[in-house]
């Protein structure tokens, strides 16, 4: 059985940690109290990235963000990069660890990519085993995050937010709510991003993304936003993360930005924004 009582993240900022990052993060953290890596980029024996990244675990917690399980696939989970996490998990001791409802992978072929499931029962039986089997053999809780979606299933026997729950229940894991995701979703898709998030289990939201998007149209001229982590949040987002926070109270919330990264001074700044908003429902 998994420990679902793992010491949890600081209910404050936290960003995702670059190594260009690491003299200032050192030297000038406010208001970052927790810092997130990529699973994938620590999982080697040695050399300068882990060496640092042991040095900051003296000062803060921190959460391992998966992007490789392909918790959605059909194919059985990869053994090998499954043991190459726990190892990583079993030095490090993170937080939390969470990765996305996602596929990834097929048929022994890694795309580089995060693509769609339909939301079925079929489907909640293949990502709840997949879960299962991670914290079995990771021995904690993970949290499932919410994706940014392009198109819908006409299959579809449910909406996303009853599919996570359901995961949910049936495997004891957490989720992580990427409020940025709900927006970029609800535009592309048209639905109400504020009806989502007031359905949301958030009694089950161990942390919570805020991010960038790309901004593009569809072949029919309608916005198409596009998941990309390589600028600041936008003003409406902001707007649902603030109504969030004041539904819920302060929760762990990171400040994601994975391309095009800015000076630590700009990444700094939007994690202040994050704090003024936690601050206020303190």
């Amino acid at each position: 059985m998994f420990d679902i009582a793992i010491k949890a993240l600081p209910a404050r900022p936290g960003v995702g940690y670059k190594p260009q990052h690491f003299k200032d993060i050192l030297e000038n953290p406010t208001p970052v109290k927790w810092l997130e890596i990529h699973a994938e980029n620590y999982m080697g024996d040695g050399g300068r990235p882990l060496a640092q990244l042991r040095h900051l675990t003296e000062r803060f917690a921190f959460s391992v963000h998966g992007v490789g399980l392909s918790i959605g696939g059909e194919d059985p989970l990869d053994e090998g990069h499954l043991a190459r996490l726990k190892h990583l998990c079993d030095w490090l001791q993170p937080a939390s660890f969470s990765e996305h409802l996602a596929w990834s992978g097929h048929d022994g072929m890694f795309l580089n990519d995060l693509l769609p499931l339909p939301y079925t029962a079929e489907t909640i039986t293949r990502v709840a085993d997949h879960i299962d089997r991670v914290q079995e053999v990771l021995g904690r809780r993970m949290l499932l995050e919410n994706p940014s979606s392009y198109l819908a299933f006409a299959g579809a026997e449910m909406p996303e937010v009853e599919f996570l729950r359901e995961v949910a229940r049936r495997t004891g894991c957490g989720l992580l709510l990427d409020v940025n995701n709900v927006f970029v979703s609800a535009t592309n898709l048209n639905f109400d991003a504020a009806g989502y998030l007031s359905d949301f289990p958030t009694d089950l939201v161990g942390e919570v993304h805020l991010g960038g998007h790309a901004v593009d149209v569809d072949d029919h001229g309608a916005p198409l936003l596009i998941d990309s982590h390589g600028t600041e949040v936008v003003d409406p987002v902001w707007q649902l993360y603030a109504g969030l926070i004041a539904q819920t109270g302060p929760l762990a919330t990171l400040i994601e930005w994975d391309n095009d990264v800015p000076d630590w001074s700009v990444l700094a700044a939007e994690a202040a924004r994050a704090a003024r908003i936690l601050d206020l429902a303190a």
